[in-house]
């Protein structure tokens, strides 16, 4: 029997009985499997790590320069001389470049930049195993806890010459401080050491206290009794960019249900405050309605995709499908907006006037590629992206002679724009080994391979708790090695074997 529907209109369709009858939609049809046989092979990732990263920060920055690692490398990834005549030229460019020049105040050192590569050398362990990079990590997270203030958070940088800690408490901001934990977390993540846990806690509860405030509704982004404060995006969401999103599932009760109810309240914060239904993005400030414009500080895909991928992965770690599909459609929508198909790769921004602008940040790049790979998960098609971008990454991002990544790539010529040193107090190690990390994790679930993380636990337990990294996955095979002997509590290495990402 044949039945008549009807109701069409209300989706708005026609009837397929009128003469307005809507036809079959022509649907792209992807090659899922040519995709995914060219989708990058995770050992690569793994070699990138080894081989191009860690180039670059192996040579002059595994020491300590006073209480931090270096902040200021030369491209050639090595300690600026205290001379300012024997600087390289990349340093004298982005001190003579309008643009650039807040880049470099080489006489500090900046914790946050420290806590970064403290973090990066965490991931480095995380996927190869190396037990030097622990070794780097857990000297990262020890001068970390020298550098904190007492009761009151932590100092946010460092004079070289004479080794004091600078920037008084009223003038620290929510970003410097969660970067200051992002290093912290990383070691507390990899080892479960106790002790660390009760740094992480203080220091969190003094943030939250000190820059939250309930009647606002958001976080400061100075302490929240100073008159002059702006509202920015980088204050809520780096909260759960730098430590939170990471390290909650390892915490144990009753921290972790009450950080998951401030996860939720800071994702509410961004959707509220700052994300554009007009625009599907996120504004950078809600400081006035004067700047809630394109071209501003902090409005551009980087910013909004990375909101997006933290909202969504919030949302499976809350068990809250609302963020998920919130989120899910918004990235789609930007990573479409930002692909230049003739450059096969991303774009930075809408500048002032609307007009795509076609150069290559680093952090950008990288973020809009993690995104991509959190939908191909689901959705393979996303491959479709991820196949030429990682191509980009590796054939124009990478500097293959000195190692790690060019801030900035011409987005006509290709080439590198040197007044971008590659370290310097805004970039340094975490944007480009997370890449790596999510690009090895997600190519092993795509290609249906099992794949390894490297943690070093004293208990058992510990590893039963233990995740990869953001995701969530079935436990393969357990295997504990050796006890390490730079380990107070007898921790010992565990790799853990993972798939169903």
């Amino acid at each position: 029997m044949k039945i008549k529907r009807t109701g069409y209109l209300r989706y708005g369709y026609n009837s397929p009985d009128t003469n307005n009858a809507v036809q079959s939609k022509n649907v792209k049809k992807y090659n899922i499997p040519k995709l995914i046989k060219e989708l990058t092979e995770p050992f690569i990732w793994r070699d990138h790590i080894n081989n191009d990263l860690m180039k670059f920060w192996s040579k002059d920055s595994t020491e300590l320069q006073g209480g931090l690692f270096p902040t200021y490398l030369t491209n050639e990834g090595l300690r600026l001389s205290d001379n300012p005549d024997k600087w390289p030229d990349e340093i004298k460019a982005a001190l003579s470049n309008e643009d650039t020049k807040g880049l470099i105040t080489p006489e500090y050192n900046y914790v946050r930049a420290h806590s970064r590569l403290t973090y990066a050398n965490g991931i480095a362990f995380h996927v190869t195993g190396r037990e030097v990079y622990l070794k780097q990590c857990k000297k990262g997270a020890e001068a970390l806890i020298k550098a904190m203030d007492g009761n009151h958070g932590m100092f946010t940088r460092q004079e070289k010459s004479s080794g004091k800690w600078e920037q008084p408490r009223e003038e620290r901001n929510s970003q410097d401080l969660a970067y200051g934990m992002t290093g912290l977390c990383m070691y507390y993540f990899l080892t479960h050491d106790e002790t660390v846990l009760q740094h992480i806690i203080k220091f969190k509860n003094y943030i939250f206290e000190t820059y939250y405030d309930d009647g606002k509704g958001y976080i400061t982004w100075l302490p929240k009794d100073n008159i002059d404060n702006s509202v920015e995006i980088v204050a809520q969401l780096d909260q759960i960019y730098a430590y939170m999103l990471f390290v909650l599932p390892s915490l144990p009760e009753p921290y972790q249900t009450d950080w998951k109810k401030d996860l939720k309240n800071i994702v509410d914060i961004l959707i509220y405050r700052f994300y554009s239904e007009r625009y599907e993005f996120f504004w950078g400030q809600d400081t006035s309605s004067a700047v809630k414009s394109l071209g501003r500080d902090h409005t551009d895909f980087g910013h909004s995709v990375k909101t997006m991928w933290l909202v969504l992965m919030a949302g499976v770690l809350l068990n809250d499908m609302s963020y998920v599909i919130f989120a899910r459609e918004k990235i789609d929508k930007i990573l479409k907006e930002a692909y230049i198909e003739k450059d096969k790769c991303w774009g930075r921004r809408f500048d002032e006037n609307g007009a795509m602008d076609k150069d290559k940040e680093w952090w950008i790049l990288a973020e809009l590629d993690q995104a991509a790979a959190i939908l191909s998960l689901n959705d393979p098609s996303y491959l479709q992206y991820l196949n030429n971008t990682y191509a980009y990454w590796f054939k124009y991002m990478v500097d293959y002679e000195n190692g790690e990544i060019w801030h900035m790539v011409d987005g006509e010529t290709n080439k590198p724009v040197l007044c971008y040193p590659k370290a310097h107090s805004w970039k340094n190690a975490l944007h480009s080994f997370e890449h790596a990390l999510f690009g090895y994790m997600t190519s092993s679930q795509i290609k249906g391979e099992d794949f390894e993380l490297y943690y070093a636990f004293s208990k058992e337990e510990d590893a039963q708790q233990a995740a990869p990294y953001i995701f969530r996955a079935n436990k393969v095979n357990i295997k504990f090695y050796q006890e390490l002997s730079f380990m107070e509590d007898k921790n010992r290495v565990v790799k853990i074997t993972y798939n169903t990402l």
